[in-house]
């Protein structure tokens, strides 16, 4: 049966501390999670009783057998997990300063096994069959991961759901003005497109959220979806539909993952067949729970708990708190 999620792309170890507010040269304690952004929206998915599965590789070492083993726990598909001899698999660090500094610290030099994906390595059927396939910026960065994510997207020629997460870090591209012209390329072959105001800017040169989505559907995408952080999320469609959606409160942990658990309830809903305005509402309300949170995959919520979430916002809003 076809995977009802399959991502693409970044796949590590998150090493967080377990003390906020202390920078790593002081912290003396730290979580080991499993961590890259696709890595995290397929977790995510399954989360909610949804097949996933990750097209990635690791190094050759015990972070790759881990890797393995979590996403096993999790419930998410390995069989597209390879392995790369070119570096040992990546680890993340980051520091935690509540409410809104989360310093990252990469660890994927001279260059990550994710990005040594190749075209002629992929299952292109799997590819073809998903119901929702998800890529991001981040394997547009080098090569061959470049020209392997092109390639899925060309055969998969916006097949189902086709997600383009801009994912947008500066440090992973040797010319980031060369950022852009990948992009462009990409939207052209997605139907959905996810990212924040500054990932927007890069992808279309606007910052303006209804600027940004108007040039997110011109270029080629049927949904585009700007999130906004404390202003919600904009979210319009090439039917001339426009959801906006407030935020959810939330006394802030760990702000890293919460993109990534969006991006798996966005998946979840558009899969549901439900309505713009309530699959953004429920992915806004996921990222918010995981964002108080303090890792990224195990953080991941139930249904359940996001519908909570949700009512929980409804009352407050009603209560004139909000």
């Amino acid at each position: 049966m076809p995977f009802e999620v399959l991502t693409m792309g970044r796949v590590g170890v998150d090493v967080y501390p377990l003390q906020a507010g202390v920078g790593l040269a002081e912290v003396t304690s730290f979580g080991k999670y499993l961590g890259g952004s696709p890595t995290n929206v397929a977790v995510a998915a399954a989360r909610y009783g949804r097949s996933a599965a990750v097209i990635t590789k690791t190094g050759r070492d015990p972070f790759g057998d881990f890797v393995r083993s979590a996403l096993d726990g999790y419930g998410v598909d390995a069989r597209f997990v390879g392995t790369s001899d070119i570096a040992p698999t990546p680890v993340t660090f980051c520091e935690i300063f509540p409410p809104d500094d989360f310093p990252l610290y990469f660890y994927r030099l001279p260059k990550a096994p994710d990005l040594d994906i190749r075209a002629g390595e992929l299952d292109m059927g799997a590819v073809r069959g998903a119901r929702v396939f998800w890529v991001t910026g981040t394997g547009l960065s080098e090569e061959p991961s470049r020209s392997a994510t092109l390639a899925a997207l060309a055969h998969r020629a916006k097949a189902g759901v086709t997600v383009f997460d801009l994912d947008w870090r500066p440090m992973f591209w040797a010319d980031p003005d060369q950022a852009r012209s990948c992009y462009a390329e990409a939207l052209r072959q997605t139907t959905v497109a996810v990212g924040n105001v500054d990932e927007c800017e890069v992808a279309t040169g606007e910052r303006e959220p209804y600027a940004a989505a108007k040039a997110l559907l011109a270029a080629g995408v049927e949904l585009a979806v700007v999130k906004q952080g404390p202003r919600g999320v904009l979210a319009m469609g090439r039917d001339g539909s426009v959801a906006e959606v407030a935020p959810v409160a939330v006394e802030v942990v760990n702000g890293l993952g919460a993109g990534d658990a969006f991006g798996g309830a966005l998946c979840h809903g558009l899969l549901s067949g439900w309505p713009t305005s309530r699959a953004v509402a429920f992915a806004n309300a996921a990222g918010a729970i995981v964002a108080g949170r303090l890792a990224c995959s195990e953080a991941m919520p139930t249904e359940a708990e996001v519908e909570n979430k949700l009512r929980e916002a409804a009352a407050t809003r009603v209560d004139g708190k909000a």
